[in-house]
């Protein structure tokens, strides 16, 4: 939402101080139809062009993400501190009962308590896996701090394609804005013989494309593209948190060390406090 409500100050203060001024919108207006439709037609054909039908659709739901907010909440890093907690002290007593959790954790008992993260498959997947490869004795915990970072980093890479996509579609705008204003120009050029009034209004319509190639650019697909990195950024950190309790659990922790460690990874913004943590892992328990 606040995304939203930047974007039309954007265009109210823009378009606000132009009138104030004592600029005409009425040429604006005139020239948009035509402008949009070489500019933004260019730019989709471009960002058609660039991109596969995944990241296209991966786009879409990362405009969608901005509007929404993040993912993850302040009650979902809880979550899942709590059900890391629950499966390392499991782990330990009984190998043997986890095992059924994560071979199965679309019904398993102890990941329906969490539904949000029971139903997002990455998470699932980045604990029942490692979990999994700790019960085979894969436990030298550098290596698996390794596996799960590359994973963690092939993982953020395909969750920023949008924000990719966004930013070099930004960075191409004021181009094709610059090809608008000099096609404005040629037809301008054919006109010479026009009365003086009538060439400023051609000149004029011209440099709209030029202006509003720079306005989407800077004014709008670049904060949109900063936006969507800074969202997908901040809902990666939900995955880092079980590298690190999984890690430390490796690393022969206890269960309230290990949650403790993954606890301090949370951004500060959404971190439970120690005491909150305890509480719920004592109402879990």
């Amino acid at each position: 939402m606040l995304t939203l409500i930047g974007l039309a100050v954007t265009v109210v203060m823009v378009f606000g101080g132009y009138t104030f001024a004592g600029g005409k919108l009425s040429i604006i207006l005139h020239s948009l139809p035509y402008e949009m439709t070489m500019i933004g037609g260019a730019g989709l054909g471009a960002f058609l062009a660039a991109n596969d039908f995944h990241a296209i659709k991966q786009t879409g739901g990362d405009i969608v993400a901005v509007i929404k907010g993040p993912k993850w909440k302040r009650a979902d890093y809880q979550d899942a501190l709590c059900l890391m907690h629950k499966l390392i002290a499991l782990f330990r007593e009984s190998p043997v009962e986890v095992e059924a959790h994560i071979e199965d954790p679309k019904n398993s008992a102890l990941f329906s308590k969490y539904p949000r993260i029971q139903s997002d498959g990455v998470a699932v997947e980045i604990i029942c896996d490692t979990i999994r490869s700790m019960m085979m004795n894969f436990d030298n915990p550098h290596q698996v701090e390794e596996l799960l970072e590359k994973q963690l980093e092939q993982l953020k890479e395909e969750r920023l394609h949008g924000a990719h996509a966004l930013g070099a579609l930004a960075d191409a705008l004021p181009a094709l804005g610059i090809v608008a204003a000099v096609l404005g120009v040629i037809k301008t050029m054919a006109s010479i013989d026009k009365p003086p009034e009538i060439l400023g209004q051609m000149i004029g319509g011209a440099l709209v494309g030029t202006f509003l190639g720079v306005f989407l650019a800077y004014g709008v697909f670049g904060p949109l593209a900063a936006r969507v990195r800074t969202v997908r950024e901040q809902e990666h950190a939900f995955y880092e948190l079980f590298r690190e309790v999984l890690v430390s659990t490796l690393h022969r922790h206890a269960p309230n060390i290990c949650v403790e460690v993954g606890r301090r990874r949370v951004p500060s913004g959404l971190r439970p406090s120690f005491t909150e943590l305890e509480t719920a892992l004592k109402e879990a328990a």
